[in-house]
């Protein structure tokens, strides 16, 4: 009786035995590192369209442009553009600098390349989205954390950029009004945001007459000699 209560004993020890070799449990130690898994976006997935993320831009080459903003891949700069848009900064501004077969730029409040809003410049936000034709990206000058409120629209695919410009939009509609953005550096008779809005907003799209009163230049204003800025010797008016 007694050898049978060991073997069974015996028995019960070796099945927990092999029921622990098969269901091991590690439990991390102080030296041990808990590894949580990464949570990657998709890039090749483009977000459903949504009015909040919508930019739209009233141009004076005749309609209007919306842009798919990606909070996804570039938060501050589409918090950025929202921002300025909403305040009404980006009405009235031209393309000041047009390339043809590359981009168009603009945002300046200047209208030279060399400005931008009050707001504090941002941190680039460098991402896996390409320079294809249509895709909106913030101008920034030589240090990378110098995006403010210039942005340029891609003509035609240029890859050799990708990863050095934040990328935060495209174009989804009204891509031939971008198309007729006038060329130049700066161009002759610049085209113009006449009106930007968002989706959400609900702001209706702006006349053909609007926007070909709005294309229109406006006479040049004549300054006496005697009131014009003298400019120092040996620089370039900006």
């Amino acid at each position: 009786m007694r050898l049978k209560t060991l073997v069974a004993a015996f028995a019960a020890f070796a099945a927990m035995g092999s029921a622990s070799a098969q269901k091991p449990q590690v439990l991390p130690t102080s030296r041990q590192e808990v590894k949580v898994p990464v949570q990657r976006t998709n890039w090749a997935v483009t977000p459903p369209l949504a009015p909040e993320n919508t930019l739209n831009f009233d141009l004076s080459t005749g309609g209007r442009v919306s842009i798919q903003l990606r909070p996804d891949a570039a938060p501050q700069h589409v918090e950025r553009i929202k921002t300025l848009v909403r305040q009404g900064f980006y009405n009235g501004l031209i393309f000041h600098r047009v390339i043809e077969g590359f981009m168009a730029q603009g945002g300046d409040p200047k209208g030279d390349g060399t400005g931008g809003s009050p707001l504090p410049d941002l941190k680039a936000e460098f991402n896996p989205l390409p320079h294809v034709r249509g895709a909106v990206s913030a101008a920034r000058a030589e240090d990378e954390n110098s995006a403010n409120s210039q942005f340029f629209i891609m003509f035609a695919p240029r890859l050799s950029i990708d990863g050095k410009y934040t990328v935060f939009g495209r174009v989804v509609s009204g891509m031939e009004y971008v198309d007729l953005i006038e060329r130049g550096e700066p161009p002759v008779n610049p085209t113009r945001i006449v009106r930007a809005s968002i989706g959400s907003d609900n702001v209706p799209p702006l006349s053909a007459a609007e926007l070909k009163a709005a294309a229109t230049p406006a006479p040049a204003a004549t300054v006496p000699a005697s009131q014009q800025a003298a400019t120092p010797a040996g620089t370039a008016p900006q």
